[in-house]
């Protein structure tokens, strides 16, 4: 790093681009800084070179081509810019003094107006800042009113961005306070408006992105982020995102709003969250032919190339955070997220959200809801419309879970869950035709090409959507489902909104206010016969962030089914008796940090338990340790 307290030097190398500003007035303020930004045999990219100043001194002056000091190398214009072309190379020299300009600029320490008197004079911020001093609460209030004052959706989405990359502490202060009310605005279902518009709204990178052009380059790749404590890993390629389909490197807009969950919710550091994004082409389209897309323009990769690509990322991913960093898979397409699934969770520390996560909060929501209904959940019997990742994941720890409980076999306790996919019922005479995954799912049974045959055919106790289709629990459909049951459990799972299997009202009016209702996406209350509905939200933000907290805290090293349902347990002790009244088979988030605290306590205990934990000796209160874990928005004081 090239250092010097006077501007002279700079403006007599011309490195410093200093011009008027380096007048007597602004000598002894110093230390000035002269930086190359670019990393050369530099891990970190911080320091490329380290010269005394007096050395630097000693050397022969390099006039410049004009005569005149330039910030980067190139002729500048009457406005004493840098007008370089590419004729005229430059090197991307940053020169800054210690004034705390730098520091209103830095979203991890910035305050904002916070900033107290003290403060602004040892960091000399005394006239960046206008003089008045108001605490983060007040800031708070203040940003509340200003995201509100959005009608849409997707502004009050880009405005939260826009704080994030302002003000860390103040944008998760803010969420925490309201997480209600704009956990669907940073997520489901406006982080799938997001995505598809991220071309468009794209203003500065969050994350790193892996494309294929970086093949045989992820470990120098990954080394190029800041961070060097990485806890948690949120990847996608973007193949499936949400129910909106292949969205490519725009994808990026849902591992960053899960590792926001992960810090608000779960209290995971955002230093030690990483979002990335791996590129392997688009098959849509519409974003190939997209000027502003910002992805690779190319069909995607497939077979041995997709592969290449992904096992060099994990294994750079281990070498560089080692054993303990939990890499959470999002939104893969089935063919690859089961696959992927399988291949590396003896390996290395993975889970994915889309198969376990959705399958331990629906878990939960069905052993809370026994409280309504009564039995047990072997006394159920289940049906599926949709048999992808979230389908066949939902069932399997259902079957785990009614084994746990009665000691059965799980190739008996399969027989009584039943899928439906775009061809119609899953049964043994289309086994060999069938995906892998479906296969344990095929029972013995006539075909059955529509949902509501199957309904009258299966009388299911149970139905759940993981189709991904909106409308396609019908009128007739639910009016069955109520013809056969008390109470029937209805859960619309898809997201975003627009890709429910149908709507609170629909479903409280369609089965004459009997049904126990939940959906992926959030429903206003609805009002029947005078009686008013609170419809639970199956989030997978109950489960993993408070998940994720009981792994890094135990040090857990890879993942086990129980652990999913411990997690799916603990979920459902949260549900109170106030909440059955209303219909609620989930808590509210109100309390969601509490929630993740207890979730994340028994996920360690069962860690401990199987020994898959490697902090040692083990906390005696798991949850009060995994509070005390727990990252806290609150303003730090600087010296």
């Amino acid at each position: 790093m090239i250092s010097s307290t006077r501007c002279n030097f700079l403006g007599n190398t011309g490195l410093g681009g200093c011009g008027n500003i380096c007048g007597g007035q602004r000598r002894g303020y110093g230390p000035w800084r002269v930086s190359c930004m670019s990393p050369i045999n530099d891990r970190n990219g911080s320091v490329v070179m380290e010269t005394p100043l007096k050395e630097i001194k000693s050397e022969p002056v390099v006039e410049d081509v004009d005569n005149n000091p330039i910030s980067g190398g190139g002729p500048r214009d009457v406005y004493g810019e840098d007008k370089a072309t590419e004729d005229h190379s430059v090197t991307p020299w940053s020169v800054s003094v210690a004034s705390g300009y730098t520091l209103l600029r830095d979203p991890h320490f910035n305050k904002g107006l916070a900033f107290t008197e003290k403060e602004r004079d040892a960091h000399y911020l005394r006239g960046l800042l206008p003089p008045t001093t108001i605490p983060q609460e007040t800031q708070v209030k203040k940003m509340i009113q200003h995201i509100r004052q959005y009608q849409v959706p997707l502004q009050q989405y880009t405005a939260m961005m826009d704080l994030q990359e302002r003000n860390e502490r103040l944008f998760y202060k803010l969420l925490i306070e309201h997480v209600e009310e704009l956990l669907p605005i940073v997520y489901t279902p406006t982080v799938g408006e997001a995505c598809q518009k991220y071309g468009d709204i794209f203003m500065r990178p969050q994350g790193l992105y892996i494309s294929l052009n970086e093949k045989g380059r992820i470990l120098e790749v990954l080394r190029n982020w800041p961070e060097k404590n990485i806890q948690v890993i949120v990847v996608t390629d973007g193949e499936r995102i949400l129910g909106l389909g292949d969205l490519g490197c725009q994808g990026m807009g849902i591992p960053v709003g899960k590792l926001s969950l992960y810090t608000a919710l779960g209290g995971v550091r955002p230093s030690a969250c990483l979002p990335i994004t791996i590129d392997v082409g688009t098959n849509n389209e519409k974003l190939l032919n997209d000027e502003l897309y910002i992805g690779l323009k190319r069909r995607r990769a497939t077979g041995q190339e997709y592969s290449e690509l992904i096992h060099e990322f994990m294994t750079a991913v281990k070498q560089t955070y080692g054993e303990k960093v939990l890499i959470q898979f999002e939104d893969f397409a089935n063919h690859n997220a089961f696959d992927l699934l399988e291949k590396y969770r003896s390996t290395h520390l993975v889970f994915n959200d889309d198969i376990q996560g959705t399958a331990s909060v629906v878990l939960a929501g069905l052993v809370a809801a026994l409280k309504l209904v009564g039995g047990n959940l072997a006394d159920h019997r289940f049906l599926f419309l949709g048999a992808g990742e979230a389908g066949t994941g939902i069932a399997e720890l259902i079957a785990l879970e009614i084994s746990k409980q009665t000691n059965g076999p799980l190739e008996e306790i399969r027989k009584n869950i039943w899928l439906v996919d775009s061809k119609g019922l899953i049964v043994k005479s289309r086994k060999e035709s069938l995906q892998h995954f479906k296969k344990p799912w095929a029972h013995e049974h006539e075909p059955v090409t529509s949902l509501l045959d199957a309904v009258n055919k299966i009388k299911p106790t149970v139905l759940i959507g993981t189709s991904g289709q909106g409308k396609t629990f019908t009128k007739e459909v639910v009016e069955a489902m109520a013809s056969l049951n008390e109470k029937p459990i209805i859960l619309a799972l898809s997201n975003p909104t627009s890709q429910s299997e149908c709507t609170a009202e629909e479903a409280y009016l369609w089965s004459r206010g009997r049904a126990i209702f939940a959906s992926g996406s959030p429903f206003p209350p609805v009002e029947y016969k005078g009686k008013v509905f609170v419809p639970g939200q199956s989030n997978n933000a109950y489960i993993f962030p408070g998940f994720g907290l009981g792994l890094i805290m135990s040090g857990t090293i890879r993942v086990h089914d129980d652990l999913l349902l411990a997690a799916s347990e603990a979920l459902a002790e949260q549900v109170t008796e106030e909440n059955f009244e209303k219909g609620l088979i989930f808590p509210p988030f109100t309390n969601i940090r509490k929630i993740s605290a207890h979730i994340a306590a028994k996920v360690a205990a069962k860690a401990y338990e199987l020994g898959l934990a490697t902090r040692l000796p083990q906390p005696k209160d798991l949850e009060k340790f995994a509070e005390s874990c727990m990252y806290t928005p609150a303003y730090r004081t600087y010296r």
